[in-house]
């Protein structure tokens, strides 16, 4: 048994001051509104001037300190067990569009992973593909060279593969295949859409130009998630709203927002979580293998350089590419500069991932779930993360 005393806990109904949380055999078993000692026997922590929020889940990361998901060999396990520190306790590894060997192999990893978890590793949650079906036209820095039509199309050359084979590779791994964006304005990209939602998995509208119209029927066709809201898909105007208009008038569908303040303005984040609510929205990094480390740097993101500047990642030409937030950061975004108060962002970050990724047991801090936890200090930065109440961080 465990006691954390004298924090600030923040729970889905609001924030207990100087509480406790009493832990046992990796649960929340209680939860005391003043600071006590526990029961006797118990391992004693004083937490006091923090705060307790509920694991971090990253729906949407690329990689971290220099590498990628796509890097092969134990890329997903090494990510798995950097991302505590940034307080994550749960994420979908996710793909740029590559070619059905890569993605094969990351599959495999990540079913590995989920088979044979490792201690003080982040839970590896089926995998999320920014898919080989977006929009040629809206492909920010997805390598264009692997996009595909959803439509069957002429056979394979020589190095070159179909959309049929990396069809083929979903299906053989679908339980490790969570998340799928894609454009539905392509040709056979709403069949695309209708097929992967009757196999369960998660389809978002994302590197799109679809009309308004053309995301509201996809929508209609079971798509309830946005990739990274306002970026890389047809913009809100006085008279076409696009892809943006449907995500945010729609309560079916769950946004994704890039925390940073950079890729969307602060200000805009704060009308989109009024609009939706903390409920509707996730924060996300968009992370990439330039997260953790210095400017300047260089690394890849699924095979292409990638440059680590002061605010973001980007490739040779100036592209953004992905980003170098972490969790930890996306939190402090919306709390310090959104002014989203510490319950709505811990919905955000954690609460509403857990809900739509259908994840039992996880994502709140309420008696009887898993205490997957992470205790802020000081300008709410990470002190611990706790995984099923075991420390993931050594000091």
């Amino acid at each position: 048994m465990m006691v954390l005393a004298g924090a600030d806990l923040v729970l889905p109904t609001g924030l207990v001051s100087r509480g406790t949380l009493i832990v046992r055999d990796g649960r929340i078993e209680a939860i005391e509104t003043r600071h006590i000692d526990g029961p006797s026997g118990a391992t004693r922590i004083d937490c006091s001037g923090q705060v307790i929020v509920p694991g971090f889940i990253d729906v949407h990361v690329h990689g971290v300190e220099g590498i990628d998901m796509l890097d092969g060999g134990s890329a997903v396990a090494e990510i798995a067990r950097r991302l505590p520190k940034f307080g994550v306790t749960g994420f979908c590894p996710t793909s740029v569009a590559c070619d059905p060997a890569t993605l094969s192999e990351l599959l495999t990893r990540v079913t590995a992973a989920q088979s044979t978890p490792a201690p003080r590793s982040a839970r590896v949650l089926p995998a999320h593909l920014e898919s080989n079906f977006i929009n040629p036209a809206w492909n920010g820095a997805q390598p264009r060279r692997c996009l595909r039509l959803p439509t069957p199309g002429r056979e394979p050359s020589e190095g070159d593969f179909s959309a049929g084979e990396i069809l083929a590779v979903i299906a053989r791994h679908g339980a490790a295949t969570g998340i799928i964006t894609l454009a539905p304005e392509l040709p056979g990209g709403m069949d695309l859409v209708r097929r992967f939602v009757a196999a369960g998995h998660r389809v978002s509208l994302g590197h799109t130009g679809a009309t308004y119209d053309e995301a509201r029927a996809a929508i209609a066709a079971g798509v309830h998630h946005a990739t990274h809201l306002f970026n890389r898909m047809s913009s809100l105007t006085s008279r076409s709203p696009g892809v943006v208009g449907a995500v945010l008038e729609s309560d079916a569908v769950a946004a994704e927002i890039i925390c940073d303040g950079y890729h969307v303005h602060p200000a805009l984040m704060s009308l989109a979580i009024r609009m939706k609510t903390a409920r509707r929205m996730m924060a996300i990094t968009d992370g990439t293998a330039g997260s953790g480390l210095p400017v300047g740097s260089r690394t890849r993101l699924g095979g292409q350089e990638i440059i680590v500047t002061e605010r973001t990642a980007e490739l040779a030409d100036g592209t953004l590419a992905g980003s170098i937030l972490t969790m930890d950061a996306a939190f402090r975004t919306l709390v310090q500069r959104v002014g989203v108060s510490l319950i709505d962002a811990a919905q955000m970050c954690s609460t509403t991932p857990a809900s739509e990724l259908g994840l039992a047991g996880v994502g709140a801090i309420v008696p009887g779930m898993t205490a997957d936890l992470v205790v802020l200090g000081p300008g709410l930065a990470v002190r611990q993360t706790y995984l099923a109440g075991r420390p993931a961080l050594e000091y």
